[in-house]
């Protein structure tokens, strides 16, 4: 009878599975973790190296370098960065026009534009202080590089009636602008969902001060200049 007793006792402090026993269940999110319905506010970009970056640093690097007699690689110039603006005059009586405008370039580009403001108030145009006047992103670094090549070679083939990109739009410091006047050559743009057609100057800043040198860059990279036959890239 006692042998019985101990072992009914046994079964009793034996943990069962499901019960609280054995390795705790983990509550919530972890620590260092994110939980299933959250998104990451930094997201990476893709691993590895984009395309253009790869063949900027293998070939065009030492091809413009002995071009141009550049012994120093600090001369030898870069992107830095690319700038896309969207002006939108209508956006202060039309909000829902800059958030669409948002979502457009952040479709474009893959990164979340800022919204820019007006800095003074003007009363010709009913202009307040603080209105939404434009939408604008700045990219760098892989994105960058992203871009300029898609822009080459997918979105720049869909303009109507294309002639070339203007060849003197430099500001002699190195920087190039020029102007897009619809967002529809872009891929990425839904023509079901577009509010209203409209265009963007794109700004690419450059490393070096001299135009020379940046046309340069530029036309290695394929840029389609105005009367000239554009190089590909490879």
């Amino acid at each position: 009878m006692a042998d019985k007793t101990k072992a009914k006792t046994a079964q009793d402090k034996t943990p069962k599975k499901g019960s609280g026993g054995g390795k705790p269940a983990s509550k919530g999110k972890e620590k260092g973790g994110t939980s299933g319905g959250e998104t990451d506010p930094a997201p990476k970009g893709r691993e590895g190296t984009p395309r253009l970056q790869a063949i900027y640093e293998s070939t065009i690097r030492p091809r413009l370098a002995k071009a141009y007699g550049l012994e120093n690689p600090h001369r030898i110039p870069a992107v830095k960065k690319v700038v896309l603006n969207v002006g939108m005059g209508e956006g202060s009586k039309n909000p829902k026009l800059i958030e669409a405008t948002v979502d457009e370039l952040a479709a474009i580009t893959g990164q979340r534009p800022v919204v820019t403001k007006a800095k003074k108030s003007i009363a010709n145009f009913n202009l307040r202080a603080g209105m939404p006047v434009g939408v604008r992103v700045t990219l760098r670094g892989a994105r960058m590089y992203e871009f300029l090549d898609r822009f080459i070679s997918l979105a720049v083939p869909r303009i109507r009636d294309f002639r070339g990109l203007p060849d003197r739009s430099f500001d002699g410091r190195g920087n190039y602008t020029c102007g897009i006047r619809e967002q529809l050559i872009f891929p990425e743009i839904d023509y079901d969902k577009v509010q209203k057609i409209h265009g963007m100057d794109i700004t690419i800043v450059t490393t070096t001060d001299r135009d020379d040198l940046a046309m340069a860059l530029l036309r290695e990279f394929g840029w389609p200049f105005r009367g000239e036959t554009p190089a590909q890239a490879a």
